[in-house]
């Protein structure tokens, strides 16, 4: 698997860049913006030392290296997977019109397309000069894929131009499709132009994972579509389905390239030990993942919360509407199943439960720290901090993605290496699933060389297509059971891993999953008498069941989420925006 060495690269600013191989690869240079006809554009490693800066964009590979975070682990704060302290203001319907500010990354975009205007003028081979090429093509596609799904419909631009040009400042908006289109032309480009795997350069993009980002563009276009087809954020006369199928195509290129497999599979704490490794080049899972380095200094922060804060863990806890999707062991819902132990205790939600879920959350006597030096006591987890300042929010606090040893928090040394992962494989896995499903032709074959693949990691029993358990609890009931155990298997295997609001706005799933959802936790009065200093009512709160209700003293919560699904799905754009070009219509509800 390829990973991005993050790390500093001082030119006009400080910008995040690929580390090569090679010492030479981080020379400094000429900032894309300063560039001149003389001073550049001569050989193929011109060419590579301008894309090593769009490595370092942080809206292409984001960095998660700030403070207060579980960096990855804890995007899915703003989804019903995750609690965090303070309620999400886009969850709860808070976000209001800005002033000013842009709603694309017009500066990065003007980056790609002056490569693109310029690569040529090189001498250099076509062979030479075609990866890099390839990779401008991907970021401008993955800059435009992440506007499009902020802000829906965007002017396209594939010129050089200045963000006070006037071509840029009078361009019209084009319908959301239009613009994919040519995301996933820009794309098709890339996977044409960039090396196998077997052949890249390390640390640098390759055709496997562009697919494999293909198909995450068109699952989210073609279920946007299809699930929007009769709301205002719909596309007049598509139903998704030609999306669906590029989707299906891209993962299915991936799949039976033979390139990849699950790690771990059938090995106790297999998914656990997935996410806590410093290095992944070994991984045959790992598509793209970035790496830290201490003696560079580049390190993170994720593990001084869950170690050091780990009796809170970032003032953050998993939902109890996540914990409810796991299955049991028999393969049933926990909602139907006689295996179901009942929710008095952490330890009883989880025993005879899908591992995936022992493997996530923190249970009494799991270790938090090892490898402490001067032979002093590895800690062991108690119980989660209900009411300390980093506290845990539901009672099911998050484990997944600790690392244990005690130099990945930098209070202990120079901080922590675990990689960042941005693409695995278990994720084509269920881009090809869902995509089958959606388009109504899964069969038992794609469900066993897909979910089952996954069940078998970690010895779940396999998804019978024809014989679903109904759920009584399923968030959808008006879909195919398929529908519905296809999507518990993505929430199930990619949970606190970033996918879960994108996936609700996707499915314009808010009605059934946030809108006056009340997020919960686990049952209080387990830890009534561990944690002596909790006062029901006065210091923890919790609603007429006794689940800890997080939001009870926030007014705005009362009656859970106000999430508006006319408006909320895509962000609204600033006015200064909407101002200078009166072209550029605000979205919905706005």
């Amino acid at each position: 698997m390829k990973p991005i060495k993050i790390t500093y690269l001082y030119i006009a600013i400080v910008l995040m860049a690929i580390v090569s191989c090679k010492k030479d690869a981080l020379l400094n240079q000429t900032p894309p913006t300063k560039l001149t006809e003389s001073s550049y554009w001569h050989t193929a490693n011109d060419l590579q030392n301008y894309m090593n800066n769009l490595y370092g964009i942080d809206g292409i590979f984001p960095h998660y290296r700030g403070y207060s975070s579980l960096g990855i682990y804890s995007v899915d704060e703003n989804s019903d997977n995750m609690v965090p302290q303070g309620e999400n203001a886009r969850l709860n319907g808070e976000l209001t019109v800005a002033s000013s500010g842009g709603y694309a990354d017009w500066s990065s975009i003007r980056n790609v397309n002056y490569f693109l205007t310029n690569y040529q003028k090189v001498s250099a081979s076509a062979s030479d000069v075609a990866p890099y090429v390839g990779e401008a093509y991907f970021f401008r596609a993955m800059l435009y894929y992440k506007a499009v799904k902020s802000y829906g419909d965007m002017p396209w631009v594939n010129k050089p131009l200045n963000i006070d040009d006037k071509d840029l400042l009078n361009a019209p908006r084009l319908p959301r499709n239009v613009v994919i289109d040519s995301i996933v032309n820009d794309l098709d480009r890339a996977i044409a132009k960039l090396p196998a795997k077997s052949k890249a350069q390390s640390q640098r993009l390759y055709k496997e994972y562009a697919l494999g980002f293909k198909a995450r563009v068109c699952l989210f276009e073609g279920t946007w579509e299809k699930y929007h087809a009769n709301d205002v954020f719909g596309v007049s006369g598509q139903d998704g389905s030609k999306y669906l199928q590029l989707a299906s195509d891209a993962a299915n290129q991936v799949i039976t390239s033979g390139t990849y497999q699950l790690d771990n599979a059938g090995v106790p704490n297999g998914y656990f030990n997935l996410f806590n490794q410093t290095d992944y080049t070994s991984s045959k899972e790992i598509m793209f993942w970035g790496a830290y380095n201490q003696q560079a200094g580049i390190t993170t922060y994720w593990q001084n919360y869950y170690q050091f804060g780990s009796d809170g863990s970032e003032s953050t806890g998993i939902s109890k509407s996540l914990v409810d999707d796991y299955l049991c062991t028999d393969g049933k819902p926990a909602s139907i199943s006689p295996q179901y132990k009942g929710d008095d205790s952490l330890s009883h939600i989880v025993k005879n439960r899908d591992p995936r879920l022992r493997q996530s959350v923190f249970l009494y006597g799991d270790t938090v720290i090892s490898n402490v030096p001067g032979g002093t006591p590895i800690k062991l987890f108690t119980y989660p901090a209900l009411i300390a300042g980093d506290n845990c929010t539901t009672g099911f606090q998050i484990r997944k993605g600790l690392n244990t040893d005690f130099f990945q928090d930098s209070h202990n040394g120079p901080g922590g290496t675990d990689g960042v992962i941005y693409m695995r494989y278990a994720e084509i896995l269920l881009i090809y699933a869902e995509a089958r499903a959606e388009l109504g032709l899964l069969t038992q074959a794609d469900a066993d060389n897909t979910i089952n693949k996954l069940r078998d990691r970690v010895k779940m029993p396999h998804l019978n297509i024809s014989a679903i358990a109904t759920d009584p609890k399923w968030a959808f009931p008006e879909l195919s059971p398929v529908i519905n155990e296809v999507r518990r298997e993505r929430r199930v295997e990619l949970a606190c891993e970033g996918y879960r609001f994108d996936d609700i706005c996707r499915w314009a799933a808010a009605p059934a999953l946030v809108v006056h959802k009340q997020p919960l936790g686990t049952m209080a009065k387990q830890f009534l008498t561990v944690l002596p200093t909790i006062v029901i009512g006065k210091n923890l709160f919790v609603n007429a069941q006794g689940y800890i209700q997080p939001y009870a003293q926030v007014s705005s919560m009362a009656n859970g989420y106000n999430f508006n699904p006319g408006r909320d799905y895509l962000l609204p754009i600033a006015l200064q925006e909407t101002t200078v070009n009166p072209k550029i219509k605000q979205n919905p509800g706005w």
